[in-house]
């Protein structure tokens, strides 16, 4: 088998090398690493250039290709090198303007040329006419093409055109490049996809009638690459978990009995949902195999509280526990509580973040260099490669999804020896078919239940424009009593952005409220600053804190009891149910208040409806997954990485199951295929797992 293998590797290989290294430079423009990779860079769109429409049957507003001679041509007046061409059939004519041309069209694109355009037809002042299309020469009586032409997302320097002829090779080649069937007959009946050569044909050149349904999620091509692509991330996955499990990790012990004297110190009783979780936590620490668990839960179901109680099991063995956090505010707020439960027992924990200076981190450094027992919190200095410990037993790492899986990894090769055990936690609740596919080498806990006597919030949706009459709502609330939060999403005014800044804001409102005390936190202050403003807002000396997200996630204010959120409709779901579980966290009922600025479009006021009516984080989650997408709800639509490059896993959500049960089969009884498809999907994801 590996001899076949490494056959059809060498043909694949010899197949793909082009005459002048022409394709492996495009390949590697695009960023991609082997030229096989550019068969699954699939098209954006597509366009109808299969039939021709008359110029005298013309429609606005539909996608058109037409045909031309040339009757005139005009610069067009300004700076920009534009021009403007009346076309004829004999029929009629069509004006086609453009913003800028090169040189080469300027020369070529004279009176008697002939011109195919596909573009907009719009109505103009003189007729019918097309800006900007594209246009090619052609002759008289020139065929047109049968299938529909591609339109894939490229670079600067690497035309359309450039990419359908690399990829109309490639596919020509098809059966020598080694890119063989991974999928059986009579399997891929039973899952309903296609044969993967057929699929690639389709993808990259549809018929015209099968142009928009090739562009849906569910189309059998599609979801043939989506099948593969799918089994490959779970193979990596998989593999990773079994090369985890092989390792040996210290079995944690609390001899020292810890955990019982920081339960109690605590201050309240753990619910049956954490005492659940803890035991699971518990089990797998007292085996010498390393833990791999996510505790998920809601916003305030309490899941420090089981990070703190594993982490005093870690210390009570006598090993050292670190926690990772994604911002300073989030690991500050960790090391306040770590140190009002640990205290009791004598340890103080170890913050290790950005604001400390040369000497502070070298001697946070030092302790954890030794065999001594010890607690360290901090962001992304702690997986940094001047940082050693000791004697590491335990890696929490919190809101997981804010860290890629290398950051995770790293800290974990931190261990001395033996592997150390990880337990990661995330307070945004992750639908079932998603937490399938990001984390299959992680055991899952959920945290199913909130503390009891909370109160709940009421969500309230207003236009901006009543934001006076909240205001003497909340002066009101103040009052009383009452504490809240003022959220904005931006630091400070920008001539491109349309949502209210911090720093307007709190001025404005401490003209609005003379007689409140008012606070300021966003990321831009220094640490010292956000946490006097912190501290004072935790402690009752202020009635109003002001803030951007930074309090989205962490902060902990149970007098806190109205939020108001400025903007509303900028934020995704997940981001306004985690800011509204700041408020209601005591005995008194929270309010939240979402002003939003008109009109909404129909995703904003979908989301906002949503708000309103549901609670459970989980539900938010799964409908914030269906409104955007799960490049857009992962963060990676923007940063520009991808996690599935054809998947969609709420379209593809039948398919992740399957793909867990294909991927355990394929390691225990064909790992060859297995490394086929992880090469072909997976290369930069396995590579840092050591394949």
């Amino acid at each position: 088998m590996a001899k076949r293998d490494s056959q059809a590797a060498a043909r694949a290989s010899r197949a793909v090398q082009p005459a002048d290294a022409a394709l492996r430079q495009l390949v590697t423009r695009l960023g991609l690493r082997q030229p096989h990779e550019l068969l699954f860079h699939l098209p954006l769109r597509y366009e109808d250039h299969t039939r021709l429409t008359a110029l005298d049957a013309l429609r606005a507003g539909a996608p058109t290709l037409i045909e031309g001679e040339i009757l005139q041509v005009q610069a067009a007046p300004g700076r920009r090198p534009g021009l403007w061409l009346r076309l004829g059939d004999g029929r009629g004519v069509i004006d086609v303007r453009f913003f800028r041309v090169v040189p080469a069209q300027r020369k070529t694109w004279q009176v008697g040329a002939r011109l195919r355009c596909h573009g907009v037809v719009r109505a103009g002042v003189y007729g019918f006419e097309m800006t900007h299309p594209s246009c090619r020469l052609v002759q008289s009586g020139q065929p047109l093409p049968e299938r529909a032409l591609a339109i894939y997302p490229t670079v600067a320097g690497v035309s359309q055109d450039r990419l359908r002829r690399a990829v109309a090779d490639l596919l020509a080649r098809l059966p020598a490049m080694g890119l063989g069937e991974t999928l059986p007959a009579a399997r891929r009946h039973a899952l309903g996809l296609m044969a993967l050569e057929e699929a690639l044909q389709v993808l990259h050149a549809p018929l015209p009638q099968q142009i928009e349904s090739v562009q849906a999620a569910g189309h059998p091509a599609r979801r043939r690459l989506a099948w593969e692509e799918l089994l490959a991330d779970q193979l990596v996955l998989r593999r990773r978990r079994y090369r985890a499990r092989s390792q040996v990790a210290p079995a944690l012990v609390d001899a020292d009995g810890i955990g019982d004297r920081v339960e109690a110190a605590l201050g309240f009783a753990l619910t049956a949902a954490q005492r659940r979780v803890l035991e699971e936590v518990r089990t797998d620490l007292a085996r010498p195999i390393p833990m791999l668990r996510l505790v998920q839960g809601d916003v305030g179901s309490g899941k420090t509280a089981v990070a703190a109680l594993a982490a005093a099991m870690a210390l009570g063995g006598g090993w050292q526990v670190a926690l990772m956090a994604p911002t300073e505010l989030l690991a500050e707020q960790h090391v306040k509580n770590f140190h009002r439960w640990f205290a009791p027992v004598g340890i103080e924990p170890l913050a290790l973040l950005g604001r400390l200076g040369a000497p502070a981190r070298r001697a946070v450094a030092a302790m954890l260099a030794t065999d001594q027992p010890a607690l360290v919190v901090g962001t992304h200095a702690l997986f940094q490669d001047w940082l050693r410990f000791g004697r590491l037993g335990l890696v929490m790492v919190d809101e997981q999804h804010r860290f890629g899986v290398q950051q995770r990894l790293a800290l974990q090769e931190k261990g001395s020896g033996l592997a150390p055990h990880q337990l990661v936690l995330t307070a945004t609740p992750i639908p079932r078919t998603l937490a399938m596919g990001l984390f299959a080498d992680l055991d899952v806990s959920v945290i199913d239940a909130l503390p009891p006597g909370r109160a709940g919030v009421r969500t309230v949706v207003l236009p901006a424009r009543r934001r006076d009459e909240v205001a003497e709502r909340v002066r009101a609330a103040c009052r009383m009593g009452a504490q809240v939060y003022w959220v904005c999403p931006l630091i400070e005014d920008s001539e491109q952005a349309q949502g209210e800044a911090a720093e307007a804001l709190f001025a404005r409102l401490g003209e609005a409220f003379p007689d409140l005390r008012l606070g300021l936190v966003h990321g831009r202050l220094g640490s010292a600053q956000r946490a006097a403003a912190m501290t004072a807002f935790v402690q009752g000396a202020l009635d109003v804190l002001v803030a951007t997200t930074v309090i989205e996630v962490g902060v902990d204010v149970p007098k806190a009891t109205v939020m108001v959120v400025e903007n509303a409709e900028r934020f995704g779901l997940a981001q306004l149910h985690q800011l509204r579980g700041r408020v209601g966290r005591g005995t008194a009922p929270g309010s939240c208040v979402l002003l939003y600025e008109g009109p909404l479009s129909p995703t904003a006021r979908a989301r906002l409806e949503t708000l309103r009516e549901v609670q459970d984080g989980f539900e938010i989650a799964r409908r914030d997954l269906e409104l955007r997408g799960a490049g857009e709800w992962l963060g990676t639509r923007q940063t520009g990485e991808r996690r599935w490059r054809v998947a969609d896993p709420v379209a593809d959500a039948d398919l992740m199951a399957e793909a867990q049960i294909e991927a355990d089969r394929l390691l225990a009884e064909d790992p060859a295929l297995a490394e086929r498809l992880i090469d072909r999907w997976q290369q930069e994801a396995d590579r840092y797992a050591g394949a």
